[in-house]
This record gives structure tokens, sequence and C-alpha cells, in this order.
């Protein structure tokens, strides 16, 4: 509900009143309501063709009105008619109950004739009372004049306004009628013009008289409102739309002759002539219509908005009997134009000409339009400032650098950017102007600029001064806004030839390290190496010297010098003059040798391991006598690169593809080696439990001279020493765990070599298994492992840092150098680098590269949907689950353990609900029913089927189904004891099913019997996926190999497939030509699998 009270109170009851019948009758036309705060825009049917604007802002405490200002186009301007009209129509809008009933809008043909009625609704009706406004010109409070009755207007005056009535002799009186009586709604017998009164109300709220507390008047209200003290623009629109209202504007003299409202704004202009050999200067008021000068005026508003004047021929008129002219200045004055005014004629001596034009004249050009009206001055054109740069040499290869702007007839130079007020004569804008053109000659400068700026000071040191002179000042010089000026001699200069740069290097430490000394001189002047790296490192494109000789760094051979002292250095513990770099860093050794940088000591040093680096420099080896296999050109390839790198004292990775025979290329190597010119040390190969047998029976296939030792056992149940037992062996076999176990009895025997098969049992650089390996003397050491690289870069370097020790430094600085911006920043260009540094000391070839031969593998991924029962147990622990472990990986180090035992529990409950608990033994798995029915098919036909998984509860479970289904099947996981029977009842044909461990099966296995491969349970980690795979996808395969994965939907396994997708990436960047991505497990993973 709408207080009505509240809205009259603001703006009187008549006014109300109307309002109400214009909103009765539609004459809202248009509405747009904002809100916070309250704003209602709309457009209002009036007397005139073309609808009035409306803007009201409204302040509401429930249903009262608080405040409001109405802008209306009308003549009356604020809080009018179409002003309530709006607020009653826009407040009904808004749910508020309305005083009027609802009224449906206007249709077109109403809205067209709605003008004709308004207009009668408009007009002022018989018997009702005129309105106007008197105005009298009165002397200041104070002034002597103000009783002295003194005819000459004084400075200062007051124009006074007051509201008159028409009389019942038609004069206008006063009597009656004041600004404190406006406020009633009721005058006796008579009633004022409506109209004139919401005018006159309008007037005393823009000119503050109205009581409000913002009002300049206190107290009661004045019986004359003085105009001269009235702001803003409000009253001056007001008093240009009386006459269309019909309000008289009068004067107090005895005629009441009217005061006219000039058509045309006035300008103030100050005008300038020459006498003699001075100059005068006057402000003057010009008529807008250009008739002439207004002499005899008063300034009205604060700020001056327009000013009163009168005819020059009232001379001897009071000033209450003047005939007055209001005029609004076209822009409005400054003040201290108008005390100017007040001046009158100054004169200005000749003497001062220049001062006056190059201080003053400025100044006044940029408030007031300057002229002379006789033409006896001319005006200047105006000189822009000028930007002046200052470029001072000063000792120690500096160069201070001032910038201050200039101005025609002043002296001194104005700061660039001045601490305190500017001086008036300065023009900011075109000061601006030319600081923005300057700006393309600043590209690159960015030590001139400070907090978006132009530095005004600065001074520039060695590099930063030769950059400066060089690449920046021949810009600023050639700019058309700078002047410049140059202060003192230049203390450096270009060096007249190229730089000279020479690497040597020496042996040190044996034969595995060599120290690089770089020297670097410059027209004759050596050059500090870590000066250098420093320059270079910061990408400097010029290095000055102490002589003051600099020279540029933007070559090919200094970004290619820059490149290999940064990965030496990073890779490099300790500082030091020097760089020390392995043996085993052939590639980057190549780099600095196609600089052309390398002398004669250093490049048999490179020959030493040139092979490495071009394959066509491995001299090709017979196969040995004895050795009983035709190898493949893949595996002579490998045969080759094996036996340099043995006969070069070097270590590498071979790590071809699963099948390819990395066995048999080794075997060839030991065989070769065993014939040749050495001692008789035996060749210690380390394998899985699971693989030993495998080495001695390929050995005793391949190469049956070879004599070769299996160690089964530890030295207190076989009861003789690992130094016994190599005696006369060629090749000593042992597994991780008993290489761990008698570590110091391994350790006492010399070894030819070090074979480290399915190499990524030492991949934890933190594990004994890795320790020991590194530790273990040997002339040459080789890992063999068809996935180098499981989880993370990391892995990588541990087995580099057994085969080539130094490759890479230290884990941490392999870490900072190469993992963190590899896997976490996705840096393609430091893949790269590791790619190259790799490549000469790995090698690896995949079965699709090789074997052409090989059958083609299908792999198809069957998505299975739980049951019902099935899936409520499982989003039950899902959600216990997820909670504890999101609160947990904040420190996923130390909640390692129990994280993963959360997603164990998540992936054994995907399969089978009573892998977790009995309790829900009576829920069927629903992987289980489609493995079953999936093997019932494919045994049918013939094929021979691998089932893995990681799970030996679940490997269980499908045993128990198979023997209740009477299916012949093999079964394997880490606890089988007689793994070579299980592997040959398999090989004979006995069973078609192959249930094996992931852990167990995943190598050491040659399987090509089976041509379907099931996997239960997806792995985040998919070379171990791989790895099962090629049990039987491998070289001897005939058949198409059929490969299902199973998951669950809607479980983590989902979740586990999108997650080994991108750690797969990493793998392929690193072998391959990919780009880079992350594989370690983190704590982002997580969260996705558990979303």
């Amino acid at each position: 509900m709408i207080d009505v009270l509240s809205l009259s109170r603001i703006v009187g009851a008549f006014t109300l009143q109307k309002g109400l019948e214009y909103s009765r009758r539609g004459a809202v036309l248009s509405m747009e309501i904002t809100e916070d705060p309250l704003r209602i825009s709309g457009r209002v049917a009036g007397s005139g063709r073309v609808p009035y604007q409306v803007d009201v802002a409204v302040t509401l405490n429930g249903p009262s009105i608080l405040g409001l200002t109405g802008i209306c186009s009308c003549p009356v301007r604020m809080n009018c008619k179409h002003v309530v009209a709006v607020i009653i129509s826009g407040l009904s809008s808004r749910g508020q109950q309305d005083l009027r009933p609802a009224v449906p809008g206007r249709p077109a043909w109403e809205r067209t004739l709605a003008p004709l009625v308004d207009a009668g609704l408009d007009r002022q009706p018989s018997g009702l009372i005129a309105l106007g406004l008197q105005f009298e010109l009165q002397p200041a409070v104070g002034d002597p004049a103000a009783t002295s009755g003194a005819l000459e207007v004084p400075r200062p005056a007051r124009l006074g306004i007051r509201p008159v009535q028409q009389g019942a002799s038609g004069k206008w009186v006063r009597t009656g009628i004041s600004w404190s009586s406006l406020g009633y709604s009721s005058y006796g017998r008579t009633r004022p013009d409506p109209a004139h009164l919401e005018w006159l109300r309008a007037v005393q709220s823009v000119t503050g008289t109205s009581g409000s507390g913002s009002s300049r008047y206190y107290g009661s209200v004045p019986a004359w409102i003085q105009l001269d003290l009235v702001g803003g623009n409000a009253i001056w629109d007001l008093l240009a739309g009386a006459a269309e209202l019909g309000i008289a504007l009068i004067g107090s003299d005895r005629g009441q002759q009217a005061v006219t409202v000039a058509p045309e704004p006035a300008d103030l202009v100050v005008d300038v002539v020459r006498r003699g050999g001075d100059i005068g200067l006057e402000a003057l008021v010009l008529t807008g219509d250009g008739s002439g000068e207004i002499d005899d005026c008063l300034v009205l508003g604060e700020p001056v908005r327009a000013l009163v004047s009168w005819p020059s021929s009232s001379a001897g008129v009071p000033l209450r009997e003047r005939v007055l002219l209001l005029t609004r200045f076209r822009t409005p004055p400054a003040a201290e134009l108008i005390s100017l005014v007040d001046a009158g004629y100054q004169e200005i001596p000749g003497c001062d000409e220049q001062k006056f034009l190059g201080t003053y004249l400025p100044v006044l050009r940029q408030r007031v339009q300057v002229l002379s009206h006789d033409g006896s001055f001319q005006v200047p054109v105006p000189v822009p400032p000028e930007l002046w740069l200052t470029v001072r040499h000063l000792p120690g290869h500096r160069a201070g650098i001032g910038w201050a702007w200039r101005y025609a007839g002043v002296e001194e130079p104005q700061q660039l950017w001045p601490r305190f007020s500017p001086a008036a004569f300065r023009d900011l804008e075109q000061e601006r102007g030319i600081l923005a053109e300057l700006q393309s000659s600043l590209t690159g400068a960015g030590y001139l600029i400070e907090g978006g700026r132009l530095l005004g000071e600065v001074t520039l040191i060695g590099m930063q001064a030769v950059r400066f002179l060089a690449d920046v000042l021949p810009d600023l010089a050639a700019h058309p806004c700078v002047h410049l000026e140059m202060i003192g001699e230049a203390s450096y200069r270009a060096a007249e030839g190229e730089a000279v740069i020479g690497i040597s290097g020496e042996a040190v430490e044996g034969r595995d390290w060599f120290d690089l000394q770089i020297s670097v001189s410059v027209d004759g002047e050596d050059v500090a190496l870590q000066d250098v790296f420093v320059a270079l490192a910061r990408a400097h494109e010029y290095m000055i010297l102490p002589s003051g000789t600099y020279f540029a760094l933007d070559s090919e051979r200094f970004e290619q010098l820059r490149r290999l002292i940064e990965e030496a250095r990073g890779l490099q513990d300790g500082t030091g003059k020097s760089l020390r770099v392995s043996r085993f860093q052939a590639s980057l050794w190549d780099e600095l040798q196609r600089l052309g940088l390398v002398d004669r000591q250093a490049q048999a040093w490179h020959r030493s391991v040139g092979g490495l680096l071009d394959a066509g420099e491995i001299e090709v080896q017979p196969v040995p006598d004895g050795f009983q296999a035709e190898l493949r050109p893949y595996q002579q390839e490998g045969f080759n690169w094996l036996s340099f790198l043995f006969d070069s004292g070097l270590g590498g990775i071979l790590a071809d593809d699963m099948g390819l025979g990395k066995t048999i290329q080794t075997l060839a190597l030991i065989c070769r080696a065993v014939a040749g010119p050495r001692g008789s040390a035996p060749f210690l190969v380390v394998a899985p439990t699971s693989v030993v047998g495998n080495w001695k029976s390929e050995a005793a296939r391949f190469a049956p001279h070879l004599k070769v030792l299996t160690v089964n056992e530890t030295s207190t149940r076989r009861g003789v020493s690992i130094a016994d037992l190599a005696g006369e062996c060629d090749i000593v076999v042992t597994s991780y765990a008993l290489f761990r176990l008698e570590f110091d009895s391994y350790e006492e025997q010399e070894w030819a070599g070090l074979i480290l098969d399915e190499a990524q049992f030492v991949k934890n650089h933190q594990s004994l298994g890795f320790k020991n390996a590194k530790k273990l003397s040997a002339e040459f050491k080789l890992a063999i492992t068809g996935t180098p690289m499981e989880n993370n870069l990391m892995e990588l370097w541990s087995l580099f840092s057994i085969t080539a020790p130094g490759l890479f430094g230290s884990p941490k600085r392999f870490g900072e150098y190469y993992q963190k911006p590899i896997e976490k920043q996705g840096e393609t260009e430091k893949l790269r680098q590791l790619r190259r540094r790799i490549r000469p000391l790995m090698l690896r070839r995949t079965k699709d590269q090789v074997v052409e031969e090989l059958p083609p593998k299908q792999e198809q991924v069957i998505e299975l949907e739980l049951n019902a029962k099935h899936s409520k147990v499982y989003q039950t622990h899902l959600a216990r689950e997820r909670q504890k472990v999101l609160g947990l990986i904040g420190d996923m180090d130390k909640n390692r353990f129990a994280i993963f035992r959360s997603l164990t529990l998540l992936r054994q409950l995907s399969l089978d609900a009573s892998l977790i608990d009995e309790k829900y033994a009576g829920i069927p798995s629903t992987k289980l029913d489609a493995l079953m029915e999936q093997l019932e098919d494919v045994v049918a036909e013939g094929h021979r089927v691998l089932v893995f998984s990681q799970f030996t509860s679940f490997l269980r479970k499908v045993r128990d189904r198979l023997d209740a289904n009477a299916v012949q099947y093999c079964y394997l996981d880490g606890t089988t004891k007689n793994r070579p029977e299980v592997l040959e009842r398999f090989s004979s044909g006995s069973a078609p099913v192959f249930l094996i461990s992931l852990k167990a099966g995943g190598f050491g296995l040659n399987l090509t019997e089976a041509d379907y491969c099931i996997l239960l349970d997806p792995w985040w980690n998919p070379a171990s996926e791989a790895q099962a795979i090629d049990r039987a996808h491998r070289i001897g395969q005939t058949k198409t190999v059929m490969v299902y994965r199973l998951v669950a939907k809607g479980t983590i396994e989902e979740k586990v497939m999108a997650l080994k997708e991108n750690k797969a990436k990493l793998f392929s960047s690193v072998m391959n030509d990919d780009a880079a991505g992350s594989s370690a497990l983190t704590a982002q993973d997580i969260r996705s699998l558990l979303s």
C-alpha cells in the first residue's frame, strides 16, 4: 500500500491529484523499473504531440515515500504531475497496492487522440489566480550602499527573487504569497493556477529553500531567494520554460516591467590590444547574438552559470527600478576570470611582454577565448611543448637519462612529471599526446618505464646503457617530438671482431669423467666463463667487458653454448670454474663438436664413443661360434650395439618391446665376450624368481657351450659361497631377492658384467635392490626391460644411474632439470633434449617396427552393468571411502598406504562384493558371470585363453567356477611352486584356460599357444597390462590375438581406464616423439578416481 500522505507532503495535494488523474486514464505510455536503488523511467502523454520523458529516483520505507527526485521534460521540470503518474503506475507494477483500478493499455487510436483531450487538462481554468516571479537587484548585506540609496550597482550585489500573484487590479502584488506559503494547498476563497504553483514549488526546490535538511537556508524561509547564490543548471531550465506556462517574470520597478531571458547564451572573452609599445588587456562579456558587449552586469550562481544585466542608459536609475535581462553563459567561466572582469582594463609594459606571452597568455588561452577586437595585437599561434631528452655519459659505463618539457618563452625546463601541481601554463593534454606518440619508439625499453609511465630520470649501468645507445636511442633521436642533448663521451665501444670460443678437456678420476675448459676472448681480451654464462642465462643480447668493449651474444653458437652449459650445470652437483661432463653424455658432446669448438684432445675422447651417435659407425659383428640361433636383422643390430657398449666399457638399456628376443641378443653378446680376450670372470644375471629358470633353458637352447649356474637358495641352505659356485661358470643367474639378501657375497666376486633382466625391479632409487645394483663393481652393466619407465621419469633415472653413472647427475638435479619441467609443466623442449641424451645409450624397437609377420592384435573394452544389489553395496562403500581419502590426500607421502588401501577395496568391490566381506557372498558377481559365458563360447570354438587379474582372491573364485563347470585350466600366481610343470601343461594343450595373476605372469612367459587374453580388472599402469598381453602376442604367434578388458560401469574401473590413457602418454612421449605428459599418480588423479 502506498502512503498517499507521504507523497502529498513532497509534491503537494494539487500535484498529487493531477498525477492520479493522469495515471487513472492511462497517460503513462511506457515504463522501465530498476532496483537497488529504485528508479522508474517512463513516457507520459501531455499537452504536446511528443510525450514527456520522466526519470524518478524513489526512497521507500515500507509503504511510505521518504524522498524522491523526479525529473521531467515538461516546463515544470521537477516533481510535477507527470512524475506522480509514473510513481503511481510504477509502484503498482511492483506489486504494491495502487490507488486506481487496473486500466488496460491504450490502443493505438486512443494514444493518437489523447493529446487533444490532455490539452484541455493543461489549460488554465477561468477564475484561477495567475502567479509570477519577481526579480530585484539588491545591495549585498553589510554594504554601505544597502542603506544609502546609491544609484550605482555596488560590488558585490545580489539578485533576489520571490513569488507574486496578480491582484484584482491586474497589478502584481506580494501580499498573500511568499516562499513559505507555497506549501499550503488552500488560499482562502481564491485558487492559484495549479501549473503556476507547481512551477514555483519546483523553483523553490532547486534553489534549496524548501525547508529540507540540505537547504542553505536554516530556520524560517526568507522572503527573497538570492539567485546569484544558486548553483546548477536546473533553475535556468525552469526560467527558460516559464513563458510556455504563461508565468510572468517581472522586475521591482514601479512599472513592473518584464524581466527577459536572453535566447542566446553569452561568452566571456579576453580582448588584447597594442597601445604603442605596451599591451592592454580586458575581460569582456559579449552577447550571444553578436550584437555587442554587455557592460553593466552581475554574475549569478556558485559557480557562475549566468548574469543579469541592464541597459547602459540606466545610469542614475535606482537598483530596484532597472530593466533586467537574464543571460546564461555558453561556457561557465572560472572564478579567476570573473575577477578579471571586475579588474577592468589592465596595461602591460613592453618590458614584460615576453613574460606575458610565455607564462600568462598560454594559461588564458586554455581557459578563455583570446582575441584582439581592433587587430592591433597579433595573437600568436600556440606553440606545443617540446620534449627534451638529455643523455649524460657517466664514469663506470653508466648513462644518465633525463626527460623534461620546454615551453616557448619559459626559461626553466619543466619536470616530465611534476611532483606538485604543474605550472598553470603547461598544456597537459598536448603533453600526454606527445608521450603517446613516443610509445612505439620505447618498445623493448622496459627499463625506462615504471608503473606504466616513462621515468623522468634514470641511470643505466653496463649493458642497459649499451642496449639503450645501440637499440633505443637511434629511434628516439629520429622521432619528430624528441629534442636530443648529449653530454660527455661514451666509455664503451663495439667489438671489431667476432668472439672466439674454445673448448678443451681432459679426463679426470679415471675414464668416466671429462672436465671441459671453455674460453672466450674478444679483440684479444679474455672473458670470464661465469660472466658469459650469467649473461647467456639472462638472455642478454650483448655483453660488456671491463674495458668498455661490448659484443653480441645473439649468435647461434652462443645460444647453443648457453643451452649446453645450462644442462651441464643443471645436472652437476656443486659449482666450479670448469664443467664436468660424463663420457656417457655422448649426444651433448656431439653438439659441442658440431659448433666447431672442440680441440684435438677432446676429439680423441669423442672418437671413443662416436659409435653411440651414429649407428652407421658401429662395426657389424659376426655371430659367435657356438651360438645356435639365426639372428633377425634387428637382433643383429642389437647384438652389434651391445658389443660396442661392451668393448667401450659403457653400459646401457636394452628396451625392445616384449617378445622381440632381448634374451637372445644378450646371450649372443655373452658368447662373444666369453670367446674374446677377457679374464675368467663370469657374467651375473639378476632376474625375477620366475624367470631364473628361463635363462638356463634359453642358454641351453641357443648357447649350450656356456656354463650356466642358477642360484635358487641362500648359502645357508646350499652350503656353498657364491665365489665357489662361480668357479668356472660363464653365467651366474640369481633372483632379485637372493641378490638383495646375499649382496655381500656377490660384491666379493669379480664380474665381467651385470645383466639386470626385467630391470623395472630396481626402478625405485630408494630401494635396496637399486643401491646394490649401483654399488656392485662390474666393467659392463646392462638393464633389460620392455618398460624402462612405468610411472615417472625418476624410474628412468634409476636405470641410467646404474648402467651409465653420471649421465644425469643426482636424483635431485635430475628432478629439477628434467622431471618437474616435463611431468608438471609439459615442457616439450626439455622432453626433446631428454630423448637426445638417452638415445645413444638406450635401444628400443617395437614389434610394429621390426616384425612384419607378427599377426594383428585386436583390443576391445566390454562394459558391464552391476546388478542392483551389487551397485547399492558399491555406492555405499564409495561414499565412505571417498570421504576418507579426500581427507588424506593433502599429504600424499604420509598417507599413501591408507589411500591405496581404499582404492584397492573399491577395485575389489567392482569385481565381487564378497571379496571385501563374506557377508555379501549371496550377491552374484556380474563380471564372473560374464566371464564364464564368454569362456564357454571361446573354448567351444577351440581357442586357448589367458585370463589375468591383479587379485588372486578373485582368480580363485574363477577357478572354483571352472571346477564346477568341469572346464580344464592351469593356474599360476606368486605361490605356485611347480611353475615349469604348469607352463608345460598349458603349452602341451591339455588345458584351454590359463588363470594368471598379473604380477606373477607379467614377464618371463612365452605363451604363444593362446590367442585370447581377458583382463578382468584394469590397472592404471598400462605397462603392466601390455606385458601381460605380450605373453601371447609375440614372435612365434601365428594367430590374431583377441584382447578383452572387462570394465564395470559406474565404478572406479571406468576412472582407471581414463587415467591409464593419460599415464601411457608419458611413456610414449619419452620413448617416441610424442608430446609430454605426466604419469605420476597425483592427488588430482585420486580425486578423479573417486569423482
